[in-house]
């Protein structure tokens, strides 16, 4: 949703003009396929992460624009909510010291914008979900200052009709009401792009697909939410029922939410867009002047303004991704799966193991796929959410006997998923001394059982225990992290609990 989106009203004949237009887009695209038209391989990966700015008691600080302002960067973009930031990197070619680069450029990018912030009384804290948020931080008014967002809040609560309801239940349950899509803005994540040809998209989307689960449970790091300690990554339950623009009534129906794991495994990227016309009305029923047909007989390359803007409306945690370089059309998988943090080092260690296991698992001579049926893929990722790094998965069982078996996510990814990220790694190109340095806090994280889900857990429960009030415990426990997470060293190797007594709440 990164596109300028002007805010205005929408008519019944505005939204029929579009999708008849989305109908012209989607042959454009089944065209642009069948021509072969798109770029050829260049392993290029790219890399977006949302931030929260908070002061240093650790509270969200609603000043996203005037940080922006004084860090004056493009790399730098608004997100959601006030309390939002976007950073950008741009995209690097799989291979050679790839990762330690792209380290190298998270933390010059990061320590100046936290320098910036600063000038505000405020700072850079990179985190699945600021344990610190609280209701009142949730609301229309503290969306950031954005017609797109402004727009998009409006068509939401228009489309369902009332309140929002959040219900989760965890370690403790959570149930409360928002008149906004607001909390939505709570969820801050990674994004992982990976370029693919048309030719490799399915394998690929499916191969990340499967893995899903296995990214979670060893980078969970979003265990609280207004106070109340819930899944270990509670942001995907958050992010589904925040922009559920179905009523009751509709989900019993069984009608899809828009923001989703999926219910298939794929065969072209076209499945993807091509459920997204069949199952989802349009938000943003927004027309530009180009015909795409006409375009591509002149042999040009349409922007398809209507399907991407569409699909950037359907939240899938793998989501399909057209887009131009240099007048060539590409398509991309954009891995929506973790959240932000702890470290730099753990958000390039957790972008290692995606690009190494999702590269070996699409070029296996028996696909995952073809041996995990699609629900239990789907039921591993709700697992993951839930446990983090002690869940339990379905997974297809080793030899030549078939069948799924069950096992811990820890021995999966030890045993199984990080010999072949090595083999994807070494496939990519990638020196071996990157891949061992980054797989291995993979590994660590394995060996001890620990992510930045189990270390909020586990500190805030010993604040808890030293006799500290639940928001004192919340708060001393996000400032503990900030500094940690500034220090860099990766969070299997953070000590549990605060460095210092905390005046009592």
């Amino acid at each position: 949703m990164g596109e300028k989106v002007v805010a205005g009203r929408f008519d019944l004949s505005d939204r029929q003009r579009y999708r008849d237009k989305l109908r012209r887009c989607l042959t454009g695209l089944e065209r642009l396929l069948a021509e072969k038209r798109f770029d050829r391989p260049k392993n290029l990966m790219g890399l977006e992460i949302e931030l929260n700015l908070a002061g240093t008691d650790g509270m969200p600080k609603m000043l996203n624009a005037q940080v922006l302002e004084r860090i004056a960067s493009r790399d730098f973009q608004t997100e959601l909510a006030m309390f939002n930031l976007e950073v950008n990197i741009p995209p690097h070619r799989l291979g050679g010291r790839v990762f330690d680069r792209l380290g190298e450029e998270l933390r010059t990018s990061l320590a100046y914008a936290d320098r910036k912030a600063g000038e505000v009384d405020a700072g850079i804290v990179m985190i699945g979900i600021l344990p610190t948020l609280d209701r009142d931080d949730l609301v229309s008014s503290n969306l950031s200052d954005v017609d797109r967002y402004t727009l998009l809040n409006d068509q939401i609560v228009a489309a369902r009709g009332e309140e929002f309801t959040l219900d989760i239940a965890g370690v403790e349950h959570l149930t409360c009401t928002s008149k906004s899509i607001a909390p939505e803005a709570a969820c801050t994540s990674v994004q992982l792009h990976l370029q693919v040809t048309p030719g490799r998209f399915a394998d690929v989307w499916n191969a990340a697909q499967a893995v899903a689960a296995a990214q979670i449970a060893v980078g969970a790091n979003s265990p609280f939410l207004f106070g109340r300690e819930l899944w270990r990554e509670s942001r995907p339950p958050l992010f589904q029922q925040s922009t559920d623009t179905r009523p009751p009534e509709l989900q019993a129906q069984g009608v899809r939410p828009r923001t989703w794991f999926g219910e298939r495994w794929v065969t072209s990227a076209y499945d993807l867009f091509e459920e997204n016309l069949r199952y989802y009305p349009a938000l943003l029923p927004i027309c530009d002047d180009e015909d795409p047909l006409e375009v591509l007989d002149r042999g040009g390359t349409p922007s398809l303004a209507e399907l991407v803007l569409h699909n950037g409306t359907i939240y899938r945690w793998n989501r399909p991704v057209y887009g131009i370089a240099d007048g060539v059309p590409h398509l991309r998988v954009e891995n929506r799966v973790l959240p932000a943090g702890p470290t730099v080092t753990d958000v390039v260690a957790n972008a290692a193991f995606f690009y190494g296991v999702v590269r070996a698992l699409a070029e296996e001579p028996r696909p995952v796929w073809t041996r995990l049926p699609f629900e239990a893929a789907a039921a591993n990722f709700d697992a993951a959410c839930q446990d983090g790094i002690d869940a339990r998965f379905t997974w297809p069982r080793r030899g030549r006997y078939g069948g799924t078996t069950q096992v811990d996510a820890v021995s999966l990814v030890r045993d199984e998923l990080l010999p072949l990220a090595e083999a994807g790694l070494d496939a990519w190109g990638v020196e071996p001394a990157d891949r061992d340095l980054y797989l291995g806090v993979i590994e660590e994280r394995c060996r001890r059982r620990v992510n930045g889900a189990s270390w909020q857990a586990a500190t805030f429960h010993k604040a808890l225990d030293a006799g500290h009030t639940r928001e004192a415990a919340l708060a001393a426990t996000t400032r503990r992290y900030r500094e940690l997470m500034h220090q860099g060293d990766p969070v299997h190797t953070w000590p549990v609990g605060l460095p210092e007594p905390v005046p009592l709440g």
